[in-house]
């Protein structure tokens, strides 16, 4: 393409600055800026240009291309993109080579989704996505406001959609990929027509007259929109959608309120849709004929006199129902299955650990199953075990319940008090439960009934401990006092039983609120946690101050001793334990314990083996003696709130704000402390660590070798299964996979090899499976043919290295090694000369001796 000239001014190049606002509007085809040092701010908002190429632009400013409806947008060696660079712009394809925005930058967006990487525009936190096409094309929501449709198998964004005022949050299509619908916390569901049947660009050829331009650009950009704007239906409630969904048959959609509220909506089929848009335009023309007779118009223009009516949202989706729940909705879901006697079964996850099961049917919808099992509708705030182990008591905010902790098996519950802390009195016939309402509940087992309720603090009893050896217990409350108490058995004239009597002896003043108290086994001390973030100990007997423990930096939320009374240990909102020495009150360790708030901890009966629980869903197993961490048990979705050790230590129960009672098992099997703590020691990614240790680097090199073996093994599949089909005589042309980024099979393995750091390899390849190693195996002989530097250097050796050594180790040993064969000739031709030479020597001897014999013998 020639540069345009100029003969009145004789320029021939570009100007090198468009200046502010040019030429906005312009209905130019084709621009081409070239050799532009500048393009200043607001080029070319809103004009109709199909093709714009900036090539060696220095600088591509802020809103260039504003909704233009570019159909190419090629960036060509330039140095800056600036920020909202085709920002809506219906541009299907960016093609920015080379440029300077890398894949990591904030200008792109990486979906992953198996072996799919889509690339594109910035989406702000994706909140919902959509297979459409048989899983070839991807619809994607975000906060950002927009829906993106992305191709998966060109991995770009295809199109791009706004109008909604507020953040998608769901999004659904029918089972036949007809619709599909978005809600938002906008008072309109906006619905979406899906076009599987794409304009061919040659249709643009047929055209012809002065339409031809606005024809082409048209059709252009209906070939990519894969979604068309239906309509909006306004919702009845006012609350926002929290989410949508399809049933299988997509005869109907749910539309899912925040709070108790579900709206059902009937997708008509094309036959109903048609007689109800026929329907709607004969009242139409009925209201226009009788307003004409008002006015005495005789002939009124309806405007519609197509046999064919235009179906709108509203004549396909009508709403059919309104469920109600009991409590609030978490979501939804429609059974897979139709069943015969109404339109669908509705399941509902309520936030209370219920499952509502509805049969919507054309004329109403009832509720036919509820699923109910017998756990806590709330977070679990305490757990506690009795003495025999036999029964265990777990509270929450609105109930008290009985289970046997050795089946599991619920027993039953109890209405009652936001109830903090508890405790199961001997004989398992009574359990006291402390309150957040300043009072303490007697309730009876036997008969599952609170019998009393003492108004025992002037504020939350946080925490409340049993006097060993002795009928009493003591409190601690926020409003800055430990009470002592103690329970009888008074038997009443008209009852057969003796219920429990409790009174207050007496009270000891604190300085602050009262977080937790603990009595020592013998019953010699007593600690009270303070909210000033310090333990004081007192003697039990004569409230004589004995030790004040300091050095958390938040409060104390828990806290035991020991059963032979020589620790103490803390937990604190610092995250932190401290164990102590309860004889003269020294400081032993601080241990970094969790990610968050300490609980709850207690100490194994007869041990200094300690459990503690925090807010970061762990429960941790101490040693208190070498101040080592033993186990981590995982297992709660949320904060574990408390926990309770049986006497024996056989097992333990904890409670979490997931609403869930846990029982943790000790199991026979021998357990090594040095093994676990390898596991638990494994440095983060990115770590440096020994040569010879796992590390998180060499799982994650082991996981690449893996992956690179399997794409290696489907290549060479899709090889022998092209190279059948060639044999056959069904010739094609063989694509290669775009994973395998040009190499062979044996290059690609290697490839990712070879990106294994040195220190790493032998822990990368020990953690191969056994299959996969005989894989990494299988290649070694490709590699050993065509040896380069870099196979060299992989493999850990160096053939030129080799041969210097080679000839440095034979001029020190004088060649003893050099030709083997040459010398162990010449050792055995020696040996040979030498063997004849004393054989002849020895044949010599015996000869002149014979003839000497011979001689003497004449003479005589």
């Amino acid at each position: 393409m020639e540069e345009p000239r100029s003969s009145q001014q004789g320029m021939n190049e570009w100007t090198s600055c468009l200046c502010f606002g040019t030429p906005v509007g312009a209905s130019a085809l084709l621009l081409v800026l070239r050799h532009s040092c500048c393009v200043v701010s607001h080029v070319l908002i809103g004009a109709p240009a199909p093709l714009l190429v900036l090539r060696h632009s220095c600088c591509v400013s802020r809103h260039v291309l504003i909704g233009a409806p570019a159909l190419l947008l090629e960036l060509r060696h330039s140095c800056c993109v600036g920020r909202h660079v085709l920002y809506g712009a219906t541009a299907p394809q960016y093609c920015i080579v080379p440029s300077v925005v890398q894949e990591k930058t904030s200008a792109n967006i990486r979906i992953q989704l198996g072996q799919h990487t889509c690339k594109g525009s910035l989406h702000m936190g994706v909140t919902d996505l959509v297979f459409l096409d048989s899983g070839k094309k991807l619809v994607s929501s975000s906060k950002d406001k927009f829906l993106r449709v992305w191709d998966l198998e060109t991995q770009h964004c295809m199109q791009i959609i706004s109008g909604h005022h507020t953040e998608i949050w769901s999004i659904d299509a029918d089972q036949e990929e007809r619709y599909l619908v978005t809600r938002s916390a906008d008072p309109q569901l906006r619905f979406y027509t899906i076009n599987h049947d794409l304009v061919d660009e040659r249709s643009m050829l047929k055209l012809n007259g002065p339409e031809a331009m606005g024809s082409e650009n048209s059709s252009i950009q209906n070939k990519w929109e894969v979604l068309t704007l239906f309509g909006e239906i306004q919702r009845q409630s006012k609350d926002r959608v929290a989410t949508v969904r399809f049933n299988n048959s997509g005869n109907l959609m749910a539309c899912q309120v925040a709070r108790k509220i579900v709206e059902i909506l009937r997708v008509l089929d094309e036959t109903e849709s048609k007689r109800k848009a026929k329907s709607r335009i004969h009242r139409k023309k009925k209201f226009v004929k009788e307003a004409a007779g008002v006015n005495g118009d005789v002939n009124p223009s309806t405007g519609e006199e197509s046999s064919i009516p235009t179906l709108t949202v509203s004549d396909v989706f009508k709403l059919l129902h309104t469920l109600r729940a009991s409590k609030k909705i978490c979501s939804i879901s429609f059974c897979p299955v139709t069943p015969k006697s109404s339109l669908a079964s509705l399941a509902l996850s309520l936030n209370n650990n219920l499952l509502e099961i509805h049969s919507i049917e054309s004329s109403s919808s009832t509720k036919t199953l509820t699923i109910e099992l017998q756990g806590h509708r709330s977070n679990v705030r305490s757990v506690t075990l009795s003495s025999d182990n036999t029964l265990f008591m777990s509270t929450s905010h609105n109930a008290v319940k009985f289970w046997n902790p050795s089946t599991g098996y619920y027993l039953r519950t109890i209405d009652s008090g936001y109830g903090l802390c508890g405790l199961i009195l001997p004989h398992n016939k009574y359990a006291l439960v402390a309150t957040k309402g300043w009072t303490i509940e007697i309730i009876d087992i036997g008969s599952g009934t609170c019998i009393d309720i003492v108004e025992a603090h002037g504020g939350s009893v946080r925490s409340i401990a049993t006097i060993p050896d002795g009928d009493g217990f003591v409190t601690g409350s926020e409003d800055d006092e430990v009470k002592f108490w103690e329970y009888q058995y008074t038997q009443q004239p008209d009852q057969h039983s003796k219920p429990l009597m409790v009174s207050h002896i007496r009270t000891m003043q604190m300085n602050d609120d009262v977080q937790v108290v603990a009595v020592s086994p013998d019953a010699k001390y007593i600690a009270a946690a303070l909210l000033d973030c310090t333990v004081k100990v007192f003697f039990m007997d004569s409230f004589k101050f004995f030790l004040s423990l300091y050095g958390h930096k938040l409060p104390v939320l828990c806290m035991d001793i020991a059963s032979d009374g020589a620790l103490l240990v803390t937990g604190s909102a610092d995250k932190n334990l401290k164990i102590w020495g309860l004889d003269f009150g020294d400081f032993h360790k601080s241990i970094f314990a969790h990610a968050d708030s300490v609980m709850a901890v207690q100490f194994v009966h007869n041990t200094h083996y300690v459990f503690s629980a925090g807010k970061d869903h762990l429960i941790k197993y101490w040693d208190a003696d070498k101040f080592e961490l033993l186990l981590t048990l995982k297992g709660h979705h949320a904060k574990v709130w408390c926990l309770s050790i049986n006497n024996r230590g056989d097992f333990i129960v904890s409670g979490s704000h997931d609403r869930s009672i846990r029982r943790w098992d000790r199991i026979e099997e021998p357990f090594f402390i040095e093994v676990y703590s390898l596991k638990e020691e494994l440095p983060e990614e990115g770590a440096v660590a020994l040569v010879g240790k796992k590390t998180q680097e060499t799982l994650s090199a082991t996981d690449s070798i893996i992956d690179a073996l399997d794409i290696a093994e489907d290549e060479l599949k899709r090889i022998s299964e092209h190279a059948e089909e060639k044999r056959k005589g069904k010739v094609a042309d063989f694509q290669p996979s775009v994973l395998m980024l040009g190499l062979s099979a044996s290059d690609f393995v290697l490839c990712a090899l070879s990106n294994v750091h040195a220190n790493d390899m032998e822990q990368t390849l020990l953690a191969l499976p056994f299959s996969d190693a005989l894989k990494l195996l299988s290649y070694l002989k490709d590699w050993t043919i065509n040896l380069d530097k870099e196979c060299k250097d992989v493999l850990g050796f160096n053939l030129a290295a080799m041969d210097h050594l080679k000839q440095l180790m034979a001029l020190k040993s004088d060649a003893l090694f050099q030709d083997a064969k040459t010398k162990l000739l010449q050792i055995r031709a020696q040996h040979s000369k030498r063997t004849e030479a004393m054989i002849e020597s020895r044949e010599e001897k015996q000869r002149k001796k014979k003839k000497k014999k011979s001689t003497e013998h004449a003479w005589t």
